[in-house]
């Protein structure tokens, strides 16, 4: 069966964004709707507290554990929200880099905010994201 996931070019759109600017999906799909993933240890623990590309590192790590729950993976995700707990631009730009690095070449559009505080003590990262995997 054919992946449901598209991730069209719009040509009249900027290339400079790291990310597609839109995603389809085709039917049959199932969808799948992470909650925030977290930069929490197994124990619940805030890991590498005042390091965002450690925290994204494992903000990806979990949300690649929530995604495989369900039968994803990351070439699945259709859409993502990065949080940020950072009024610095480089903070933004240093957790986007390990979230874009974790894709690869699969490139969902996303949209990145950076937030006055996130949930947990010393949390600094928060990936949701929206996937699709063929309808069985």
């Amino acid at each position: 069966m054919p992946h449901p996931v598209r991730l069209p070019h719009v040509p009249a759109l900027s290339d400079v964004a790291e990310y597609a600017y839109l995603a389809t999906v085709d039917p049959p799909a199932r969808l799948i709707f992470t909650a925030g993933a977290c930069p929490l240890d197994p124990d619940g623990r805030t890991v590498a507290p005042g390091d965002h590309a450690a925290q994204a590192r494992q903000v990806m790590a979990n949300l690649e554990t929530a995604l495989a729950a369900a039968g994803a993976r990351l070439v699945d995700v259709v859409k993502t929200t990065v949080y940020v707990a950072s009024s610095r631009q480089q903070d933004l730009v240093t957790a986007w880099e390990v979230v874009r690095d974790a894709f690869g070449d699969h490139d969902p559009p996303s949209t990145l905010l950076g937030v006055a505080v996130l949930g947990y003590t010393d949390q600094l990262v928060e990936v949701e994201a929206v996937a699709a995997v063929p309808a069985t």
